[in-house]
Parts: structure tokens; sequence; C-alpha cells
């Protein structure tokens, strides 16, 4: 279950989300492609095979998600955000130590 805040018409309201057991271990992807037309985005999630040669690369979907532009707009600001806040964190943790002056 996911619990979030939003704001809605006013007034703070708490989202309520429950999640499937089959879907407690989510996919991989390492592959994703976005198409969209006038009304929505569609995000599609792959797993693909990189290591192959030659030819053609093998993948498989795991994933389609429609979503309407508003939405599409609010996912790619919270994703910046968390990446944003990700490489803060990651760049803090990987600073060189400076040696101890004698």
């Amino acid at each position: 279950m996911y619990r979030r805040r939003v704001d809605g018409e006013g007034q703070e309201r708490q989202l309520n989300i429950h999640l499937d057991p089959e879907m407690m271990a989510g996919v991989y992807a390492n592959f994703a492609n976005i198409t969209y037309s006038q009304y929505e985005f569609t995000i599609t999630f792959a797993r693909v095979d990189h290591e192959v040669e030659e030819g053609e690369v093998p993948g498989v979907v795991v994933a389609r998600i429609n979503m309407a532009q508003q939405f599409y707009a609010e996912l790619l600001a919270a994703m910046q955000d968390a990446h944003s806040k990700w490489s803060y964190r990651e760049g803090i943790r990987n600073l060189p130590e400076t040696p101890e002056e004698s």
C-alpha cells in the first residue's frame, strides 16, 4: 500500500493505493520508448539484451503506460526532482577524502 498526501480542491486528501502481491516485485527495464499523440503520452518499458553482438537486439516489453499530458508533466517534474536529490547524495558520497594536514 502506498500513501501520499495530495492537494485537491482546496483540501488535503490522502491517497490509499493497494498493490497486488503479483506486482510487489516490480519489473526490470533497461530501455524505454516514449510516444505521444494530441491527447496522451505512452511510455513503453522493455528489457533488452545488449550483449548480442550481431543482428537484431532481442527484447521484451515489460510494461506500457498511457497517461494524460498533465500527469506526464507531473511525472517528469517528480523524476527530475528525484534525480537531482539522488545526484546530490551520490556526489557527497563520492567526494574524495582530503588528507589530514600535519
